[in-house]
């Protein structure tokens, strides 16, 4: 159970509607229906609200199974304890289509301590292009593990040649590795790399989490 399953829960738990449960976080009933649709995540500000409102700690929404069991706290007992604030930096934008060469950024977003606590050396890439939009919609942030070796399947981020960076799903065969699109615009196709292949692919992270880069209008 993670944060769209715990979101899930709480709001019916509660027998609140969407407006309602929206109110509450600060959002549009639009940007529930997108955590509910696991499409889109909370940013820390509307978790905040949340947890606050319902007398809960931020971890029993981050967490993975965390509105299992939960309880409701006690009018003068005393909270759990809330997740500590972290943030990982934003190094740049990442193409989500044609292999492109990076734009460099520098800032810092926030994410669930407990997401950063598990991946200590991620990174965040804001999306640019839709080649990856059925997973990962563009302007979104995603965190980026290096030490994370990408299974078969895995969104992973290479370079090409040293120079040209892209987000595809990675896919090893025998002799060949496949990056493949997963998006609504069926103009993208596999970029195949056989094991003769003159050109470099290097592996720079598998994509490990994501979050919207602001709420819906």
């Amino acid at each position: 159970m993670g944060i769209r399953e715990n979101i899930v829960e709480l709001r019916k738990r509660e027998k609140l509607t969407q407006e309602e449960f929206a109110k509450i976080a600060g959002v549009t009933r639009a940007a529930v229906a997108q955590w509910e649709n696991g499409f889109s995540e909370p940013r820390m500000g509307s978790i905040q609200k949340l947890a606050d409102h319902f007398g809960i700690a931020k971890s029993n929404i981050i967490e993975e199974g965390g509105m299992f069991g939960r309880f409701t706290v006690a009018k003068g007992a005393i909270k759990p304890a809330t997740a500590k604030p972290a943030y990982a930096p934003l190094l740049g934008r990442v193409h989500a289509g044609e292999a492109q060469e990076p734009d460099v950024l520098q800032d810092a977003i926030p994410v669930p301590y407990e997401i950063i606590k598990r991946h200590p050396q991620g990174y965040f890439l804001q999306v640019e292009g839709d080649c990856m939009d059925n997973v990962y919609p563009e302007g979104c942030y995603i965190l980026i593990d290096p030490e994370q070796r990408p299974s078969n399947g895995s969104i992973a981020v290479v370079s090409i040649d040293g120079a040209d960076y892209v987000m595809r799903r990675l896919y090893r065969g025998a002799n060949t590795l496949i990056l493949s699109p997963d998006s609504h615009n069926a103009e993208y196709e596999d970029m195949i790399f056989a094991a003769t292949t003159e050109h470099t692919v290097e592996f720079h992270g598998t994509v490990v989490w994501f979050q919207s880069s602001k709420e819906m209008e």
